[in-house]
């Protein structure tokens, strides 16, 4: 009698071990990473990528994002700048099916796929590069995966974006590199 309870315990907690992970596999969240081939995460930024030379987009890649991802949205901003955090970069719309975002990013309002850019802290459409008037500046490229197209035209702002995607974002990845002028 005995060992046919204790086989009946040892069964039921196994089949409730068997349960949770099954469950636990449908509730594993996908983790979103960003990543640059031309830089690493707290790596100083090439000057190619700068306003001391070329001032063009690094190329940035991510991996497989959340199921129900119809769209990306990407933010560049210098959190150290002596006024208060500057926009370099606002893209938007990303198709789905996009994975990266080859150097030298077009910056155009909108392009052919449904990508669409908006207005940087220097009062134009696409990338503006680091260009800190002194010291190391940190500058992040955050991505978001978003369950919605947004109903935003091209030239919004950094603030119109975050206040469009609110309650939209499944999942979010940042990078951070550095940048100094310092000769």
């Amino acid at each position: 009698m005995i060992k046919k309870m204790v086989s009946t315990f040892l069964e039921t907690i196994y089949f409730c071990s068997i349960l949770q992970a099954f469950k636990n596999k449908g509730d594993k969240k996908m983790t979103l990473e960003i990543k640059s081939s031309a830089f690493n995460e707290g790596s100083m930024i090439p000057s190619k990528y700068t306003c001391d030379e070329e001032d063009i987009s690094p190329p940035i890649t991510w991996n497989e994002p959340p199921k129900g991802t119809k769209s990306f949205a990407l933010i560049s901003d210098d959190p150290d700048a002596p006024m208060g955090t500057w926009v370099h970069w606002v893209i938007y719309n990303i198709p789905s099916a996009t994975r990266a975002l080859k150097e030298d990013f077009p910056k155009e309002k909108e392009l052919k796929d449904g990508t669409k850019q908006g207005i940087t802290d220097f009062k134009r459409i696409g990338y503006g590069g680091p260009c800190p008037p002194s010291g190391i500046h940190r500058y992040y490229f955050k991505l978001y995966a978003l369950d919605q197209i947004l109903a935003l035209q091209s030239e919004a702002t950094k603030e119109d974006l975050l206040k469009a995607m609110k309650g939209h974002v499944l999942a979010e990845s940042s990078l951070m590199g550095k940048y100094s002028r310092s000769k």
